[in-house]
């Protein structure tokens, strides 16, 4: 049976992971400055298995705009410009020989909507996750309550899950800004 304080901790430990995860969707959504993670989800055709792009090439921004690939064997430039142009990410990568290189084109306005709108429903997915996290762990505290915990304990608890929520889905509001003004500063 758990005790109060590790349904808090591991509340915490949930909400953390949370917070990591919506960081790292919004770090997806390209805001018109070149960014190596933009690729991270790549998967190129390599001896048979799929493997992310970052194992088999160095990725950089040598500028901005600029996106940079160099592949570790040159046998690959093939597969990893096929793999970008299948990934749906709207890049035209160039090719020439040695390296490959992809421009990232200037935002227009309603693109630029477009993104803001949906870093608006990454957060949200976000704080329903962090709401079913306190339904989750106000349940528990309920199954401790009738285990034996003091009805004044389980306020208590109940309080400190609502005050962590709160934090979290704060940290998720302040990522949000962040992100707008990131994809809506030309």
């Amino acid at each position: 049976m758990s005790t109060l304080n590790e349904v808090i901790d591991q509340l915490k430990d949930q909400l953390e992971k949370n917070l990591q995860h919506t960081a790292s969707e919004f770090n997806r959504i390209r805001a018109g400055k070149a960014n190596p993670i933009m690729l991270e989800s790549v998967m190129v055709e390599y001896y048979g298995a799929l493997t992310p792009l970052a194992q088999v090439a160095n990725v950089a921004t040598p500028d901005a705009r600029t996106l940079s690939i160099q592949p570790w064997d040159k046998s690959l430039i093939r597969p990893i410009e096929t793999a970008i142009i299948n990934s749906n990410l709207g890049f035209a990568p160039q090719n020439d020989g040695e390296f490959i290189r992809i421009s990232i084109p200037p935002l227009t306005e309603e693109r630029r909507k477009e993104l803001v709108k949906k870093s608006k429903g990454e957060s949200e997915n976000s704080k329903i996750g962090i709401r079913n996290l306190r339904k989750d762990a106000n349940e528990r505290i309920k199954k401790l309550q009738k285990d034996g915990l003091s009805e004044d304990d389980a306020k208590v608890g109940e309080e400190r899950v609502q005050k962590m929520v709160d934090g979290f889905i704060a940290k998720t509001e302040a990522l949000l800004v962040e992100k707008e003004k990131e994809i809506m500063t030309v």
